[in-house]
């Protein structure tokens, strides 16, 4: 695997000028501001450098590009392969009647002989990304895992875009099928906040939608635990997220609210919220946020004795960024210490993150997390 990286911003445009895989990348990961991505012009330059090559990305919260956190900027991550192959697919959330048909349908597009991994990321708005989650993995090979996120647009909710090849869209879900025994993939995700308050039952919920804790309104609860930062909602609920369990499970996944309806006393999250579970509210704490960082980059390589990964993808989320604010590297800079400065990082800050908790668990819907995929290449002889 050959990898090479670019970063567009205002004041410096491309760095470095050209490419030195001479038009021979497979895969470009394309990271950036929602405005930036817009501008087919920049997508134009970014395919004449790479014309043979998949491009694929989405706009963010923020772009990872090394141990360097970035806003209003493009992070390009170019890919050579010398042993695997890929497939790309995408579908619009217009096209289907709902997220897990979405899931379904991309499945269903790649050719899942020698499937080995796949990469997905989505809009993040409109969309149930726990559905989505499950209409993939359902409909693909149990053997075959799955990452990804999804898009972001700093904290505004506004308009989250998907690249396919083409331009950017603002209702896409794309994937990414890597093939072939040659690959090796490994994936964590850990959050690092601390519950407060009593755990309540879900009591009246539908999707993503939840109305009731306790049999109390769910959004009269949350208010009464804001304060001052009520008036600030949506945006604020990224620092105070919903903690969600089920009965006998003791690791609980994270929830962020998209939206409120004061009408209908509601609040709308990125995944489902399932009748009869249990939620606490959470807010952050900054040593663990970064320890959960670190802790993902642990995870994800727990099981192997292979060297460091070639490349890392870190999907973190934008909650995590707004509450660390200035210290927001240390959390990228953790993850470097546990990989080594050999391993190529990107990523960027996202609406959700799609991973299993830690190699060979259950893909899930996450939000708050710093979500690690590793991604190596052996030798041909060594597959």
């Amino acid at each position: 695997m050959k990898l090479e990286q670019r970063l567009w911003t205002k004041t410096k445009q491309w760095v470095p000028q050209g490419s030195q895989l001479d038009g021979r990348a497979d895969l470009v990961l394309i990271f950036g501001e929602t405005a930036l991505l817009k501008d087919k012009k920049t997508l134009a330059e970014i395919k004449e450098c790479y014309p043979k090559a998949h491009l694929f990305g989405c706009s963010t919260s923020g772009e990872i590009q090394d141990t360097r956190v970035y806003d209003d900027s493009i992070a390009v991550t170019a890919i050579q392969f010398q042993h695997t192959s890929i497939q790309a697919g995408k579908i619009r959330m217009t096209e289907v009647k709902d997220s897990c048909e979405a899931g379904t349908k991309l499945a269903a597009q790649l050719n899942h002989k020698d499937l080995t991994h796949v990469l997905v990321l989505s809009v993040g708005l409109g969309v149930n990304g726990s559905d989505l989650v499950k209409g993939l993995t359902d409909a693909l090979p149990k053997n075959v895992t799955v990452t990804g996120g999804l898009a972001g647009d700093q904290d505004r909710f506004t308009e989250t875009l998907v690249i396919s090849d083409g331009e950017a869209i603002n209702n896409m879900v794309a994937v990414i099928g890597l093939y072939g025994k040659n690959i090796q993939v490994s994936s964590a995700s850990l959050g690092g906040w601390d519950s407060f308050g009593p755990e309540r039952m879900v009591t009246k919920a539908e999707g993503n939608v939840l109305y009731e804790l306790d049999g109390k309104s769910a959004l009269s609860l949350y208010k009464s635990y804001l304060g001052d930062h009520v008036k600030d909602l949506p945006g604020s609920a990224l620092l105070f997220p919903l903690s969600l369990r089920g009965a006998n499970v003791k690791e609980g996944l994270v929830r962020t609210i998209l939206a409120v309806d004061e009408k209908n006393q509601s609040m709308t999250f990125a995944g489902d919220i399932p009748m009869n579970s249990y939620a606490r509210f959470m807010m952050a704490n900054f040593d663990r946020l970064i320890g959960g960082a670190i802790g993902a980059a642990e995870r994800s390589q727990s099981g192997t004795t292979q060297p460091s990964p070639e490349l890392a993808l870190l999907i973190s989320c934008v909650g995590r960024k707004i509450v660390l604010k200035q210290r927001i590297e240390e959390e990228v800079e953790g993850v470097r210490s546990i990989f080594g400065d050999k391993t190529v990082l990107t990523g960027f800050y996202s609406y959700g993150e799609i991973s299993p908790f830690t190699p060979n668990a259950k893909c899930e819907l996450h939000n708050q997390t710093m979500t690690i995929t590793t991604i190596r290449e052996s030798s041909e002889d060594a597959a």
